[in-house]
């Protein structure tokens, strides 16, 4: 992998090559077969994963199929900064790469380069948003309407 590579993901793109480079030096590669598990729901979640190559797909006791995520695809961001579960199963759909940041690896990075660390943060953060945008319509029809109490 190079730092040219890590470019494609929409999360790094805004960082300059230093900072990919600094970044890269903090990733674990890993080539999967297809079918290949790469975690477990219920497991703890140990970092962000980077779909390199090929395809991953995620699903849920409760759910079912989440989806399928090819290059370019950023799994569990917010696991850098807080321990919790993985809610779904994460499968290698056909043989893939991936590079893992585990939560370890970058709390080094952010000692090393702060504002690096910081850059992240402010990514993660803006996807979250993101993808919260995204579901406030499911979650506004999914509740039930609050009775008028005239406070409102």
């Amino acid at each position: 992998m190079s730092p040219e590579s890590l470019k494609r993901f929409a999360l790094l793109e805004e960082l300059s090559e230093e900072e990919r480079d600094l970044l890269e030096e903090h990733l674990e590669l890993e080539e999967l077969a297809e079918g290949r598990v790469l975690f477990e729901e219920g497991d703890e979640a140990e970092g962000l994963l980077l779909v390199l190559d090929g395809e991953v797909t995620l699903e849920s006791q409760e759910q079912g199929k989440l989806g399928r995520f090819g290059p370019g695809s950023v799994l569990g961001g917010l696991s850098l900064i807080s321990a919790r579960r993985r809610e779904a199963t994460a499968l290698a759909a056909s043989s893939c790469s991936v590079a893992l940041l585990e939560r370890g690896s970058f709390r080094r990075l952010v000692d090393d380069a702060p504002r690096l660390g910081c850059r992240l943060m402010e990514a993660l953060l803006r996807e979250a948003a993101r993808q919260l945008r995204e579901a406030l319509p499911a979650l506004r029809q999914a509740l039930p309407s609050a009775p008028n109490d005239g406070h409102g």
